[in-house]
């Protein structure tokens, strides 16, 4: 069974397939990456020098982020495995006048294909939807360069996060459609951080997010117990890290 096949879970996709039309819709389920991608950017920005970088997007979705790298001087690959979120990530492409290769293809994958290609890998709010998270920390790994650095973001398996991000975002708030978190598929940063070491990767930060509903605004703290944000470093062959 390839990887495509294995490390998908295919409700998950379809429930992401269905709003796929919506995704450059502000006002939509899709409000909160709107949101939240200054500060993602701010992250990724802080880490790496975005300028004339090879960067791959891991679980793309319809590009929002994508996009942001791309419009910030870098060369961008997406991937997703949902066909309809690339499809309006590739027509939000032509429309803005950026330049992006997406691809319909899993980490794994292109990981046999593209070892050590790129300079920096992002994959944002993308480990919690997939079977085996470790299988993709282990794809990027191989899919950045010696030197490069691979940017996390997911949410935290905790008490507080099960009342934030599921309670709070999705009955409470609104800001989520209900179903669209499983709070058993959540990873505590120690977990990603084991994982990311199982690799070789030097963790670099580790940094919380939290939002105020008020000023719809998100921003970073030292609290890593719901949302997070996680730089990983791969050494070069003489054992140099970056930066």
């Amino acid at each position: 069974m390839n990887a495509t096949a294995a490390n998908v879970d295919p409700s998950e996709i379809a429930k992401f397939e269905a709003s796929a039309s919506r995704w450059w819709d502000k006002s939509s389920e899709f409000r909160p990456l709107h949101e939240i991608n200054p500060l993602r950017l701010e992250f990724i920005s802080r880490h790496v020098d975005l300028s004339g970088a090879r960067i791959l997007d891991v679980g793309c979705g319809g590009g929002i982020l994508s996009e942001s790298m791309a419009l910030a001087g870098a060369t961008v690959t997406g991937i997703d495995l949902g066909k309809s979120a690339l499809k309006v990530a590739r027509l939000h492409a032509l429309e803005t006048g950026v330049e992006i290769e997406y691809l319909q293809q899993a980490a794994e994958d292109l990981a046999t294909e593209r070892s050590g290609a790129y300079d920096v890998i992002t994959c944002m709010e993308m480990l919690e939807h997939v079977p085996d998270p470790a299988s993709i920390v282990e794809a990027c790994a191989r899919l950045v360069r010696p030197g490069g650095r691979i940017i996390f973001s997911t949410i935290s398996r905790s008490p507080k996060a099960y009342l934030q991000a599921i309670i709070g975002a999705e009955y409470v708030l609104g800001l989520l459609p209900r179903g669209t978190h499983d709070y058993n598929h959540f990873i505590r940063p120690s977990e990603l951080c084991a994982w990311s070491r199982r690799q070789d990767l030097r963790v670099i930060s580790l940094e919380g997010m939290t939002y105020n509903p008020l000023s719809r605004q998100y921003r970073l703290t030292g609290d890593i117990s719901v949302n997070y944000l996680a730089c990983m470093e791969r050494p070069d062959e003489g054992g140099r890290q970056d930066g």
